[in-house]
């Protein structure tokens, strides 16, 4: 009884996880945030790039290193393999920032605090590998703290829980996802300042 319970945990965090890995949580904001914020055709212009520049290639990149074997797997659990994945991901976030800067005059703050995050997380992986699941979801949740608190408050609960799955599937250990919670933490809240900042 207990060995099917701890299968049926292990299947329930396994879809979690999986379902909210920092791709797709990420997805979700920006769905929900060209909802809240942008007409259709102001979402389109601001994401398709996004899109095309940063969240499809990285899919590519993981499918393709996993195929390769060059990843164990998708979540790049490996610590070395880490390394060539957060600097693919920050020179496809490099690109779009230059890319937007160019097109329309500003430097998009969102994507430049991910590329913080993503530096962090570089740093933080020569000592500890920290959880990347769990700190873009903290992140996110910080995200969506600026469009509604109630929906930062429920992605804050949605990272815990990723968190927490993170653990049982063994993919991390406490420390790490505290490692990847605390950077995202920091990360958030320079993010929030700054955010407020520019308002005024």
């Amino acid at each position: 009884m207990e060995g099917k319970q701890a299968s049926l945990l292990h299947k329930i965090s396994k879809v979690i996880s999986d379902f909210f890995n920092p791709l797709v949580s990420l997805l979700i904001f920006f769905i929900y945030m060209s909802v809240k914020e942008y007409s259709l055709k102001e979402s389109l212009l601001y994401f398709a790039p996004i899109l095309l520049m940063i969240i499809v290639p990285v899919v590519i990149w993981l499918i393709w290193n996993v195929k390769t074997g060059r990843y164990t797997n998708m979540d790049v659990s490996d610590r070395v393999q880490r390394k060539t994945l957060y600097i693919f991901i920050a020179a496809c976030v490099v690109a779009y920032l230059i890319f937007n800067y160019f097109r329309n005059g500003y430097i998009d703050l969102v994507m430049l605090f991910i590329l913080v995050l993503i530096f962090t997380m570089q740093i933080s992986n020569f000592y500890i590998k920290s959880s990347m699941h769990t700190a873009f979801n903290v992140f996110v949740a910080a995200l969506f703290f600026t469009l509604d608190w109630k929906a930062g408050l429920m992605w804050l609960g949605i990272a815990a829980l990723v968190g927490i799955t993170r653990i049982i599937l063994k993919r991390h250990t406490v420390k790490e996802v505290f490692m990847g919670a605390g950077i995202a933490f920091v990360v958030s809240f320079i993010y929030l300042y700054c955010n407020i900042q520019f308002q005024h």
